[in-house]
């Protein structure tokens, strides 16, 4: 299991450090980098085909303001990729957000919430669980102690009517 996390610029790293722990909660190798698709295409291009070689299996792309990254990913590849719009600037990433879930057609990039990096990993893991039996069975075990978890706190949450 294999996965790559790749976002525009080392301001995206607040975000999009977001993924690492869920990937590792699951099991999920992963490799991360800061490539720009504006700045630095040719890297772009020289690591897609190098995660092709290692037998990566999802991408996940945090991008803002135009937020070409996760596109331009897709359009390049056939492994699937999961965008993550990042808020900066003056719209909040709702720029971002368009750019990204607004993609022709046949490049798809599957998109989540802005700053929703956690997100990106759980879908990712889910896209994973596919193929992989033992990680869909702890994706199982997660959701089964999240809603018992979840059970325990409205258990406390009666309010009293005055």
């Amino acid at each position: 299991m294999k996965a790559a996390i790749i976002f525009g610029s080392r301001s995206d790293s607040a975000v999009m450090e977001k993924v690492a722990p869920v990937l590792r909660e699951f099991g999920v190798e992963f490799s991360s980098r800061i490539i720009s698709a504006h700045r630095t295409p040719e890297l772009l291009d020289e690591t897609i085909e190098r995660l092709e070689n290692e037998g990566t299996e999802v991408i996940i792309a945090g991008a803002g303001l135009a937020a070409h990254l996760p596109g331009v990913i897709a359009s390049r590849t056939l492994i699937p990729v999961i965008g993550v719009p990042i808020s900066s600037g003056g719209l909040g990433g709702f720029d971002a957000l368009l750019s990204i879930v607004q993609m022709p057609r046949p490049i798809p990039v599957a998109t989540v919430g802005i700053d929703n990096a956690a997100n990106a990993a759980y879908l990712a893991c889910r896209i994973l669980a596919l193929k992989y039996p033992g990680l869909k069975e702890k994706l199982a075990a997660s959701s089964v102690k999240m809603k018992a978890d979840f059970a325990g706190e409205n258990e406390n949450a009666d309010l009293q009517e005055e």
